[in-house]
């Protein structure tokens, strides 16, 4: 037989003999707390030359049962006799989920080839681990049972899946969201009439002291993901550009980055927390809210730089997954950031918020807010007056290349609003940089 590695690494170690049989028991322990399966020979060296020995029945249930007394919780591995290099060699293979694993009553975890103990909190950290898997809100059955369930939703996504549609709980089966018989969180948010609540609301001001519109909508969970964007869209300003011959709309905040905050906030809400996701549209930004702050030790400052991040309920991101709704890497973020570089992530009231500046609210060169300016936003004052004279400066850039420009020619070019280059030009105006000449459809503009 042929080695499968002719190094150690973090799930194969190798032993000379079982004169090394408890250092061979440690390893086990070792790997399982770390990968949940390895491989250990007895006969190979460290280098991984073949020494061999001589082994008998005896040995094999030797070793077999100082595995049974020495390792807990009880494993159960295979272990062959096999001939490496016309050596004879003892291989042991064994798997485990039931960590943390101890051998001769202490916890070791593998780090590259080395066995460490682990201390006491490190310990505690693999039993908490342990138990969140099986405490996961959406790994735990609903009260929702197959009557309950909307047929036609869950045809509808099967169809968008692209997976084969027979009967119901085979469907379900084959998503993963029956439980021993029993049907799992995640069914009842994709597959039941009204099981949610979102909550949106626009308000007149940069606080919440001033509503000027609220809506509460009830839905499925992609029901309600289209319901944010649209209000979110019937909210906030559109400009248009022209594409070819054609006009396309272009609202002032990505909406991809938009939509992928919104799924964000259903995928990795914190579900055992009753409050609701929000929308919340002020004069200077939009708030998407969910209940629920970082999670799996994912801090605020990674968020921007592409860190590998736990999920909450892997369950629910799998659904999102198969429909194309979200990807298996993670990519979530990175997406928003890509499309909205100046989007803010925060933490607040056990609320993790993603806010979004909103660039229609700035109304003039010097970069101040045309209304009142909430504390969050006094930090972005800088970088708003910047992109507010870019925009300026294009706009001198334009009428000096063609002094018969129209302003909705403009908007086009620059993808703003009609409205918005009015504001700009008023204040342009004010300022002594531009000058109307002329009537108002026979005149022309003269950059001073």
């Amino acid at each position: 037989m042929t080695l499968p590695s002719k190094m150690e690494s973090e799930t194969c170690e190798f032993k000379k003999s079982l004169s090394e049989l408890k250092e061979g028991l440690i390893s086990i322990v070792a790997m399982l707390n770390k990968h949940g399966h390895g491989e250990l020979w007895f006969g190979i060296a460290p280098d991984g030359t073949p020494k061999g020995f001589t082994i008998t029945e005896k040995t094999l249930r030797d070793v077999s049962q100082a595995i049974g007394v020495h390792i807990e919780p009880r494993i159960y591995p295979h272990i062959t006799e096999e001939v490496v290099g016309g050596k004879h060699c003892i291989c042991v293979n064994f798997t485990g989920q039931e960590k943390p694993y101890y051998a001769y009553s202490r916890v070791y975890m593998r780090v590259a080839d080395e066995d460490r103990q682990l201390s006491a909190k490190a310990i505690e950290n693999l039993i908490v681990s342990r138990n969140q898997e099986r405490l996961r809100w959406d790994n735990e059955p609903t009260s929702v049972t197959l009557r309950d369930l909307d047929e036609s939703r869950l045809q509808r996504f099967v169809e968008r899946a692209k997976l084969p549609w027979d009967n119901t709980e085979n469907a379900l089966e084959k998503l993963g969201l029956l439980k021993q018989g029993k049907l799992i969180n995640p069914a009842a948010l994709f597959f039941t009439a009204d099981p949610m609540e979102l909550r949106c609301a626009v308000f007149g001001t940069t606080t919440s002291s001033m509503i000027i519109d609220r809506h509460d909508f009830k839905g499925d969970i992609l029901e309600l993901i289209e319901d944010a964007q649209k209000y979110i869209l019937k909210n906030i300003h559109i400009g248009m550009k022209l594409n070819g011959l054609y006009r396309e709309d272009v609202p002032e905040i990505s909406m991809e980055a938009l939509r992928e905050a919104i799924i964000n906030a259903f995928c990795h809400r914190d579900y055992r927390d009753p409050d609701y996701i929000q929308v919340a549209i002020f004069k200077n930004r939009v708030e998407i809210r969910n209940p629920g702050t970082l999670y799996g030790g994912l801090k605020l400052e990674d968020l921007k730089t592409g860190h590998v991040s736990r999920r909450r309920n892997p369950s629910l991101a799998e659904l999102f997954r198969r429909i194309d709704m979200v990807e298996a890497w993670g990519r979530g973020l990175p997406l928003i950031v890509e499309n909205a570089p100046d989007v803010v992530f925060k933490e607040t009231a056990g609320l993790f918020v993603a806010e979004f500046a909103r660039p229609s609210y700035v109304d003039d060169e010097s970069g101040e807010m045309s209304g009142e300016m909430s504390g969050e936003m006094s930090g972005e004052i800088q970088k708003t007056s910047v992109e507010t004279k870019k925009v300026s400066v294009k706009i001198l850039k334009i009428m000096s290349d063609n002094h018969s420009i129209t302003i909705p020619e403009i908007a086009n070019l620059i993808g703003v609003t009609e409205r918005t280059v009015e504001r700009y030009l008023k204040k342009l105006q004010e300022n002594g940089k531009v000058k109307r000449k002329g009537s108002t459809k026979g005149g022309h503009w003269e950059v001073l």
